[in-house]
């Protein structure tokens, strides 16, 4: 799908969008095999299956009941029928002659009348050709009455009366009746149009009809005089006859469309100089005159009018014109136009798909065209998915076929459009008329990117400050726009709160970055240089480009519940403890500190003796935020108490014996003066022990064994010391 124009009306080429001018058949194959790498030939969307001739294609037609889609085409001249809820061809049919146009007679496919450019007239049934007529003189159109079951043919030339004729054919009765005789000059040499030969090439015609099948049923017929015609079906009269204005230039010209309002009240005229009239039938000066801008014959002229009432009532009024170079369509009350598409090749005829924003067309082109215009009405029923995927190309802002995501003088296609004054400012106005890399369109010229760039670039040597200065201010504005920062919900399953913390670690770290770029002046390759010397904040563990959270090794850590941090337990708040306790010394070092607090007078001599004194931590017992060894056993938790230190003058000599038994260490020690408590207790250093001498008993039960816990002293069990036989 690509947007075929970028005004406030937007409108997709659903089909057809490659479509050009027929091309020889070795290009074609090469350019096929070229697509094989296309990406956008790859996720193209073909909305009907085989909707293409291998020509052209002559006309096209939607049957009332919106699931069949019947188009003639050539060459060979054949019909295809499409089966629109299957988006596929239903069958194909060839015919003996090329088809001028033609009509469905019925709801469906079932039945159609077929003009053919050797004067017959086919019917055609679902089964296939079911009877053929011949017509005096050539068709130009064909429209069916209801209401009078006749099938009518305006032709070229004139009867021996000298006028021309729109022949009736009677499909109840099974003949042709008399035909309504219109003024389309003579064939002597007074009248007006003539000096020709019956049939010949200069004689006038009746070129087109229509008729008011929701209103009066009047009839209207168009012929090369410019006059259109007015006859009553019930009484076969002319009622009247609308003389077109004189164009001052081109004089006269031929009516070459017709349609009736809704109403039956207003009239549209187009004329082969490309200019449409709208009248009142009360009045013969046209209401409004509109000029398609080419100067090529209309060929359709479509009311545009919703059959549901409802929409009919708050929707604008529109009106579909078409010439074989362009599609308008446009506000009938004042001319404004509304929006427009302007295919690559030459248009044949346009069918509109009631109620809804989808166009047919029948063009030049092997291809056959399909819009689709979102703000004329919704998809039709069997394309609905049309709606959705207009909707994302809307909104996606990457997508360059989206609309609204481009401007005026964008680059197409490698090319960029400028005006002459833009020529003239770049320098490039010399190039006009005497090269190719100009190429003339509309009210400027397509200029190659590549040419704009350098011309660009000599004729603005200062334009890499400008770039610079544009990069900076894009810089502070950024800044600007986070300062202001609301809360982001992080998609993630689990760990939330350690995702929120690493992806505010990594904004700080771009806030901090974003800081350097506007103090080194705005250049990104400067704040690169020095990466490697940028000092960040403590704790920042992770990077700021990519982080944890778009890494997929770490994703399982986010999303499987497996991964979740258990935060009560007691490994997680060892490790954090400012998540459930206040700062300060822990349960082990408070308690460590107290049992100290206990020896301070055994210290105390000993550093008066001269003795090394031990280090001691400061005393904060008396600071509020400190906790106790209370307050921490009371939540649960269960310190593991050091092994106590013994200081004395002594440690060197105490490390070598440290393997030794007590008695020998007391023998050695009976020359020196140790001070004594009691017959049973000895000083040793700055620890006193004491042997209580008691008689050894069995434990007799379980209990006993869990309160006297494990004993190294038990002869069952080997002593790991050297004096191991000195007690046997």
């Amino acid at each position: 799908m690509k947007i075929s124009n970028h005004s406030a009306v937007p409108v997709y080429t659903i089909s057809g969008s490659n479509t050009a001018r027929p091309l020889p058949d070795w290009l074609i194959r090469k350019r096929k095999r070229s697509l094989k790498q296309d990406p956008e030939f790859a996720s193209r969307v073909e909305l009907l299956q085989d909707f293409e001739f291998e020509e052209a294609s002559s006309c096209v037609r939607v049957s009332e009941d919106g699931d069949w889609v019947m188009s003639t085409g050539t060459y060979k001249p054949q019909i295809h029928t499409h089966y629109l809820p299957h988006l596929s061809l239903s069958f194909a049919r060839h015919t003996n002659c090329l088809n001028e146009t033609f009509l469905l007679l019925s709801s469906d496919y079932t039945k159609s009348l077929h003009l053919q450019t050797d004067r017959f007239l086919e019917f055609h049934t679902a089964g296939g050709l079911h009877y053929s007529t011949r017509i005096p003189r050539y068709g130009r159109d064909l429209i069916y009455d209801r209401h009078s079951a006749e099938a009518l043919v305006p032709a070229v030339g004139v009867n021996d009366d000298g006028n021309g004729e729109v022949f009736r054919l009677n499909l109840e009765v099974g003949r042709f009746m008399k035909g309504y005789e219109v003024d389309v000059g003579g064939d002597d040499l007074t009248t007006v149009g003539g000096g020709a030969l019956q049939g010949g090439i200069g004689t006038g015609s009746v070129n087109t009809a229509s008729i008011a099948e929701d209103s009066h049923n009047l009839l209207a017929f168009g012929t090369s005089l410019g006059t259109v015609e007015f006859w009553d079906s019930r009484s076969r009269n002319r009622v009247g006859i609308l003389s077109a204005p004189q164009d001052a230039f081109d004089g006269r010209s031929e009516i070459t469309a017709l349609q009736f309002h809704r109403s039956g009240l207003e009239l549209a005229t187009g004329n082969s100089n490309g200019i449409i009239h709208l009248y009142d039938l009360r009045s013969p000066v046209p209401l409004l005159k509109k000029d398609q801008g080419y100067g090529f014959p209309i060929k359709n002229i479509v009311y545009l009018n919703s059959r549901a009432s409802t929409r009919a009532q708050t929707s604008e009024p529109k009106i579909l014109t078409s010439d074989k170079r362009i599609i308008k369509i446009w506000d009938p009350r004042n001319g404004t136009p509304w929006t427009s598409v302007e295919p690559a090749v030459d248009l044949n005829h346009v069918e509109w798909c009631k109620d809804s924003g989808m166009l047919l067309t029948a063009n030049e082109g092997k291809q056959q065209h399909a819009f689709f215009i979102p703000q004329l009405g919704p998809a039709p029923q069997w394309c609905a998915f049309l709606d959705n995927i207009v909707e994302e190309m809307a909104e996606n802002p990457d997508d360059p076929n989206a609309f609204g995501s481009s401007s005026a003088g964008e680059v197409y296609d490698n090319f960029k459009f400028l005006t002459l004054p833009q020529l003239r400012q770049l320098n490039l106005d010399h190039l006009i008329g005497t090269t190719s890399l100009l190429r003339p369109y509309m009210h400027g010229y397509f200029v190659a990117q590549k040419l704009y760039e350098e011309a660009r670039v000599i004729s603005n040597p200062d334009l890499w400050q400008e770039q610079r200065a544009k990069s900076i201010q894009e810089k502070i504005n950024k800044e600007r726009e986070s300062r202001i920062r609301g809360n982001k919900k992080v998609a993630v399953k689990v760990n939330r709160k350690l995702a929120e913390r690493i992806l505010e670690r990594e904004e700080k770290n771009e806030r901090r970055r974003a800081r350097r770029v506007l103090e080194k002046g705005g250049d990104d390759d400067m704040v690169d240089t020095d990466k490697a010397a940028a000092v960040q904040d403590e704790g920042d563990a992770m990077p700021s480009t990519g982080g944890v959270l778009n890494d997929p090794r770490f994703a399982r850590l986010f999303q499987d519940e497996d991964f979740q941090v258990d935060e009560t337990s007691h490994e997680f708040q060892a490790i954090n403890p400012s998540t459930k306790l206040p700062k300060g010394l822990t349960a082990v070092e408070q308690e460590e500190l107290e049992s100290r607090k206990g020896s301070s007078s055994d210290e105390s001599s000993s550093e008066s003796e001269g003795e090394e004194a031990r280090p001691v931590r400061k005393d904060t017992s008396q600071d509020k935020s400190r906790i106790s060894s209370s307050s921490y056993k009371k939540s649960g938790h269960k310190p593991q108490r050091p092994p106590q230190m013994v200081a004395s003058s002594s440690n060197r000599k105490l490390e070598q014996s440290h393997d030794k038994t007590f008695g020998s260490r007391v023998s050695k020690m009976k020359d020196k003066k140790l001070p004594t408590t009691s017959s049973n207790t000895i000083v040793v250093g700055e620890r006193e022990i004491t042997f209580a001498p008691a008689r050894k008993q069995r434990p007799n039960s379980a209990k006993d064994e869990a309160v006297q816990g494990q004993r190294h002293d038990r002869k069952e069990r080997r002593s790991a010391s050297g004096n191991v036989f000195r007690r046997m």
